[in-house]
């Protein structure tokens, strides 16, 4: 009986390094594996989330000194994989008191002034775009609704326009 057991021990030892059987359970499909191209199997690299925001003057703490036009959009994508969370974003505005000096994304919630967790850009164009990296807890307030963006300009140094991201779509 003992030597049945410590064969089955090894056999099992044996699947487990090479790859065969997951670490965690002994009869389990095996380790998860990134596939790429839709095909076979294993977990998918990740999720990929949709995001957006409507930005103007009126939904910026403290209140600014912004023209009545004052408006833009944010729109991004974020996609996590097993070792990085990149985020793909657009900024679009116009109607602004002056040029574009910078854009954030801040940490806080509707009404709340926060703090700058992702720089845009700086000085910044509409219509511009990029990609970055996103730190995990920069992802999370993100996820949560707990981030806005908003558009600096000279005469309004703390904001002139934001808007509240919002999820649009997960995949």
């Amino acid at each position: 009986m003992k030597k049945v057991i410590v064969l089955a021990v090894v056999f099992v030892s044996a699947l487990a390094l090479a790859g065969l059987v997951g670490a965690e359970d002994d009869y389990g499909p095996g380790p998860a594996t990134t596939t790429s191209g839709g095909g076979g199997g294993g977990v998918a690299a990740g999720e990929s989330y949709t995001y957006s925001a409507p930005l103007s003057a009126t939904q910026e703490v403290p209140k600014p000194k912004a023209p009545a036009g004052a408006r833009g959009s944010f729109a991004a994508t974020v996609n996590e994989s097993a070792t990085t969370i990149t985020l793909k974003w657009k900024l679009s505005f116009g109607g602004l008191s002056g040029k574009a000096i910078a854009a954030h994304i801040h940490k806080g919630k509707k009404g709340r002034a926060g703090d700058v967790i992702v720089a845009l850009c700086g000085p910044c164009r509409s219509g511009q775009s990029g990609s970055l990296e996103l730190t995990v807890a920069a992802n999370k307030a993100i996820e949560k609704g707990g981030a806005y963006v908003n558009v600096h300009t000279a005469r309004n140094k703390a904001g002139e326009i934001r808007g509240q991201i919002a999820l649009v779509a997960k995949s």
